[in-house]
């Protein structure tokens, strides 16, 4: 992976961590896909599986069709048609993908963080999360 995308992957493990979370993504926007840039505890099937999500695909390509986060309290028992079967493998539960910006206002990518455990995200704790990824370098 070339430098930036070790930067990536850096700044994700960081923001994974600082939210008390265990797995992370972190998809940009290439013409009209998003493409996998940095992932952190994905297992390589998965990554695969995700390396490409067209718009309206799974929580990521969800969030960037709404243009607001996609989450789900349990990744394994989602019942909403959101998550997408391949996520199921990932070793947690809540979730969430939160769409992120360019300064003209566009949407430049997704940043997905999951945690152990099922539960609710908090509106509070979604404006934090919102509000660090859109600091994604």
């Amino acid at each position: 992976m070339s430098e930036p995308g070790l930067d990536l992957e850096q700044w994700l493990r960081g923001y994974v961590s600082r939210n008390g979370g265990v797995a992370g993504t972190v998809h940009l926007r290439a013409q009209e896909q998003l493409e996998l840039r940095a992932a952190v505890n994905i297992p390589p099937k998965v990554a695969e599986v995700v390396r490409q999500i067209p718009k309206g695909k799974g929580m990521a390509g969800l969030a960037w069709e709404r243009d607001e986060p996609v989450h789900t309290c349990n990744l394994k028992t989602d019942d909403s048609g959101d998550v997408r079967p391949g996520a199921r493998a990932v070793d947690a539960n809540a979730a969430v993908a939160i769409p992120i910006h360019d300064d003209a206002g566009g949407i430049r990518g997704v940043v997905g963080i999951a945690y152990m455990g099922e539960r609710d995200i908090t509106e509070q704790e979604l404006g934090a999360l919102r509000e660090e990824a859109e600091r994604l370098p």
